[in-house]
């Protein structure tokens, strides 16, 4: 499965500068609406552009004519795909639309390439042809569709649909080439629905439904019959994060089934159980592959956030590790037909790009070199794990991205900045345009995982499901915070507090419990008040969302939720807020931050804002974008630097 990264974790701290005549300002998208926000200086614009002209290239998948790398990358405004010939040749776009491009995947004899995008964030994805160099939509254009795995021949593609009943994703069979041909395969009841993967011969099609983070429940179906066959015990909670079928018609599974952590082995598919074959011990194994001849498995193992590449060879039951690939996150897992494995590498001193690996030789060959606004990136800093013990004695840790000492001198100002999710976790990320905020402005950043994030095992993620749990992560906090003052290098008196979606509700939380340590908080699509959240989310997400929140409809549990909620008590948050918004976010309904901000400014505290009308759960157009860093980095010079030229 494809990790996926919370639309606040990287975004979520931006920048800063100083007030400018009108006619000196920068010119705002016309999409965004700043509300009380000033107007950006045209200098503060040409004293960023390095860090906002850079590209990341993230590898998508392998033609299988022509031997080249599909990438995913950014020309203009939002990323579209790219063919990359051969290492380091110059990527040829492929789409060429308005909105970002999701997820693609080419047929298994590379003669059809389909992918997938919505409209303004609202996340009603619509699957796509590629044809003669022209997009051409094989859905509805109005349920919410996810595409998923090609059939074996070729001939099928399978994928989950909400057309029946616009709320959850039932599964569909479809012959691209004949998109009227479309048939549901199996009708859901709710839940998160996605096919996986079909077995060798075609004739089974694995379907997995997301209960939570730690309860995803597996069926095989018989595609000729229609039947299912349930392969897990609803009694008994078991979290993937991959699922495949080998050539030899084996079900291999990264399962934390009997253990706290995730390991890489075998689902038999008539007992059903799992027979672990590569453990980790203390660590998830995550994103893996299978070579298309069965001999090589590569994985992926998330060590406190960073990974490790691994090979394990099938026959001789033997892991080799990658150890040429800098240190940074990877992701996008794929073997080509002819033997090489396609990665995405994600390091602050390298960047984001496509690399590949030989499983035989273990050499590391780089794709992509994307531009960086002709900075050289080996220069940003190196985040440092930073390890404690909570308010319980509970370890956890984050990642913090120190400026140069030599060139910021004394105690530096921080930004704590809180992932979403809450199943998420803050990695050793490239930090783009907030690389700007460490070395020009000598800011530290830090980017914790508290209890709930993800990459730490079942234990460790369900330490604050409910309503009850839910504020130890805020103490967690309040942890961290004790440490961070503490240490010689950081003003304990310039600290503020970022996050996005459920991060953004942390930077409320930690707003109000903390405010007397902190300076300002800035939140992006966060939750603020969790009742009307759950009230007012897409009707398809709402039971996920209890699951891990707790069930608003219960007078109890929506007693307490209301409790813990930052707009019951806005009148008591003492200091700046800021709040980034977008119209069309399915997720977090833009309701969350109206009320939010109309509360802080109805007790008489500065509560920027800023909207954007044709964004959903996060910025993704590079205009939208760059302003919303220029506007934080306002908000950050007035209220964390004290600036006020």
């Amino acid at each position: 499965m494809i990790r996926k990264w919370s639309a606040g974790m990287m975004m979520a701290v931006t920048m800063i500068a100083g007030p400018a005549l009108a006619q000196d300002a920068a010119p705002k998208p016309p999409a965004l609406v700043a509300d009380q926000i000033p107007a950006v200086p045209l200098d503060m614009v040409e004293r960023t552009r390095p860090y906002m002209e850079y590209r990341t290239a993230s590898f998508v998948d392998w033609d299988p004519k022509s031997g080249a790398m599909l990438v995913s990358t950014r020309f203009a405004d939002t990323s579209q795909l790219h063919r990359v010939a051969a290492p380091m040749r110059q990527r040829e776009q492929l789409t060429f639309g308005s909105e970002p491009v999701y997820s693609a995947r080419y047929a298994p004899d590379g003669s059809a390439l389909l992918f997938e995008k919505d409209s303004g964030g609202n996340e009603v994805d619509q699957i796509y042809a590629l044809t003669n160099g022209r997009p051409e939509m094989l859905t509805d254009g109005t349920s919410r569709n996810s595409l998923g795995p090609w059939s074996s021949s070729g001939k099928l593609v399978a994928f989950g649909s909400n057309k029946r009943t616009g709320l959850y994703n039932d599964i569909y069979l479809m012959n691209p080439a004949s998109p009227d041909s479309a048939k549901m395969l199996i009708a859901s009841t709710g839940g998160g629905w996605f096919p996986i993967d079909f077995s060798p011969d075609d004739k089974q099609l694995l379907v997995f439904n997301y209960v939570s983070v730690s309860d995803n429940q597996l069926y095989l179906i018989d595609i000729a019959k229609g039947t299912s066959r349930k392969l897990t015990d609803s009694n008994k909670p078991v979290g993937y994060d991959g699922l495949k079928f080998a050539p030899d018609g084996r079900l291999w599974a990264a399962s934390d089934d009997g253990s706290d952590v995730k390991r890489l082995g075998v689902l038999n598919l008539e007992t059903s159980l799992f027979e672990p074959l590569v453990d980790e011990k203390i660590w998830d194994i995550t994103d893996f592959d299978i070579s298309k001849d069965g001999r090589w498995i590569a994985f992926e193992v998330n060590q406190a956030g960073r990974s490790v590449l691994k090979f394990y060879d099938v026959q001789n039951r033997t892991v080799r590790s990658v150890d040429a690939l800098p240190a940074g996150v990877i992701s996008g897992v794929t073997f080509a037909p002819w033997g090489e494995l396609g990665i995405t590498l994600n390091s602050n001193q390298t960047g984001t790009d496509a690399y590949s690996v030989n499983p035989e030789t273990l050499a590391v060959t780089r794709w992509t070199k994307s531009e960086t606004g002709g900075l050289d990136s080996a220069a940003n800093v190196a985040p440092e794990l930073i390890e404690i013990e909570s308010f319980d004695g509970e370890k956890m840790s984050g990642f913090l991205y120190r400026p140069d000492p030599v060139r910021h001198k004394g105690r530096r100002p921080l930004i704590i900045s809180i992932h979403g999710g809450p199943e998420g976790q803050a990695t050793p990320q490239f930090l783009g345009r907030n690389n700007y905020l460490v070395n020009e402005l000598g800011i530290a950043l830090f980017y914790p995982n508290v209890r709930g994030s993800t990459g730490f095992g079942k234990r460790f993620v369900a330490l604050d499901n409910g309503p009850w749990l839910r504020e130890n992560s805020v103490l967690d906090i309040g942890a961290f915070l004790d440490q961070l003052r503490g240490d010689r290098t950081i003003d304990r008196k310039r600290i503020a507090v970022t996050g996005g979606s459920y991060g953004g509700y942390m930077t409320l939380a930690s707003m109000l419990r903390y405010g007397e340590r902190l300076k300002a908080g800035l939140e992006v699509v966060g939750i603020s008040n969790f009742v009307t959240f759950l009230e007012n989310t897409q009707a398809y997400r709402r039971d996920l969302r209890r699951v891990e929140y707790g069930d608003e409809r219960d007078p109890e549990q929506r007693a307490k939720l209301g409790e813990i909620s930052p707009l019951v008590r806005a009148s008591e948050i003492p200091i700046p807020l800021m709040v980034v918004t977008g119209e069309n976010d399915p997720r977090v309904p833009a309701s969350e931050a109206d009320q939010i901000v109309s509360a802080v400014r109805a007790n008489g505290r500065p509560a920027w804002h800023l909207l954007a009308q044709n964004e959903g759960h996060g910025f993704r157009k590079k205009a939208n974008a760059d302003y919303q860093f220029w506007a934080s980095l306002l908000f950050w010079q007035k209220y964390l630097l004290d600036e006020t030229k």
